[in-house]
């Protein structure tokens, strides 16, 4: 009896001390039954004050922390495929990770970022921003902002902003050539009276302030994330600071005659030489590639994920975890770019080289970065206003997904000392 209690004394110690020194790995490889749901799962590990390390390139970009029997738990609740492994393991891991000769880091995730959507409050379903969709889905806390709260510099509350697919050029995302649409006379009024609000006397002149903040934001350490018009029109907005690019079907009076040699590219964030639409037609201008500019169809629409070196390119490696390289296409206002109107520096992530556009790029701006993706959802190849949301319990494994709660992870990475 007394060898026995030694035994269970024993065991007892031993399993407490494998427990402490196990971890849980969140595989993303195609083993996993929720890709998405597994960013919630590192995004409510760090809410708790732990930390998260991020196996880029190892098994579709895991993610991988010390055991907790809270975290396993919220595993097998949110349905998040994981494994425990043995401290012996975990060290092997480590050990390949770091071998100089195979294309894999590890990055710690330290704070959990605070998160902000750029969104109308009212008038605007779920279906209509792809990032609402899945933060909901991923269970990853957000707050919903608009003009007001930008305009009442409530920006520097968070980390990480997206840009709703909006139209910072005050033209309501050319909805108005159906002028007398309910839905376009509804939103002028509400952009008319926070404009008046605010002490502007246009909507185009309040959303370039906006737009500016943004910038402002950006550049002092924030992350930016746009997609769809959120991003092209943002650029336009910035460049078009000194001029009137805005038709009087929007503003009551017409667009200034010069307005395209007025443009100021050094202003924008991505974007350069490019040639507005001031009209009354379709679109903002010639970055955007599509719909009205190719000719492809739903089953030949696809973009390439470059592959960057993990040990050297963290950054861009980050933003293109993925367990798949070749992404659907799908379309929006703004549906890709073209890559002749890129400025040098940007970082082109994923593009159609046989469309020569660009559909998911990054760049630095002042002390903060930004990431702007083309197409409205990556789940609906062709969304349409009425359409009803995209329910991504049919797509928890979706990659094109995948690249936006990338982005979202981004600023909890401790910033590592360059190679160079």
């Amino acid at each position: 009896m007394k060898y026995l209690k030694h035994l269970l004394a024993f065991t007892f110690l031993l399993s407490a001390f494998s427990s402490k020194a196990a971890s849980i790995l969140i595989p993303m490889d195609d083993v996993q039954k929720d890709h998405l749901k597994s960013y919630g799962i590192a995004f409510w590990v760090l809410k708790n004050g732990d930390e998260v390390d991020w196996l880029l390139n190892y098994r579709g970009g895991s993610f991988m922390t010390l055991y907790n029997k809270k975290t396993e738990d919220e595993c097998k609740i949110r349905g998040v495929t994981y494994e425990v492994l043995a401290d012996a393991k975990v060290s092997e891991i480590i050990t390949q990770i770091n071998d100089p000769s195979v294309n894999m880091d590890l990055v710690k995730l330290q704070k959990a970022p605070r998160v902000a959507v750029y969104s109308p409050k009212i008038g605007v379903l779920p279906s209509d921003d792809a990032v609402i969709l899945v933060l909901k889905y991923a269970e990853i806390p957000f707050d919903i902002i608009y003009d007001a709260e930008i305009l009442k510099d409530e920006l520097p509350k968070y980390d990480w902003l997206h840009l709703h697919h909006e139209d910072f050029t005050g033209q309501y995302s050319k909805t108005g050539r159906g002028r007398n649409s309910s839905r376009f006379i509804a939103d002028k009024q509400i952009q008319e009276a926070t404009a008046r609000q605010f002490g502007y006397k246009k909507v185009s002149k309040m959303k370039l302030a906006v737009a500016q903040r943004i910038r402002d934001f950006t550049a002092g350490g924030g992350f930016l994330f746009a997609m769809c018009s959120g991003a092209d029109s943002f650029d336009i907005a910035l460049a078009a600071a000194n001029t009137d690019i805005v038709d009087e079907t929007y503003d009551d009076d017409p667009p200034d005659p010069r307005a395209q040699s007025k443009l100021d590219f050094s202003q924008t964030f991505a974007f350069q030489n490019f040639t507005v639409v001031t009209g009354n037609g379709r679109g903002f201008s010639n970055i955007d590639t599509g719909p009205l500019h190719r000719s492809i169809g739903m089953e030949n629409d696809f973009f390439t994920l470059f592959d960057f070196s993990a040990k050297w390119d963290v950054v861009p490696s980050m933003l293109t975890q993925d367990h798949d390289r070749v992404i659907k296409g799908f379309m929006g206002l703004a549906t890709a770019f073209d890559k002749t109107k890129l400025k040098s520096g940007v970082t082109i992530m994923g593009e159609m080289k046989t469309m020569n556009e660009a559909r998911y790029i990054h760049g630095e701006y002042g002390k903060g970065q930004w990431t702007f993706y083309g197409g409205h959802d990556p789940e609906d190849y062709q969304h349409g206003f009425n359409d009803p949301p995209t329910d991504l319990n049919l797509h928890p494994n979706s990659p094109g997904y995948r690249l936006i709660l990338n982005n979202v992870l981004f600023p909890a990475a401790k910033k590592k000392k360059l190679k160079t």
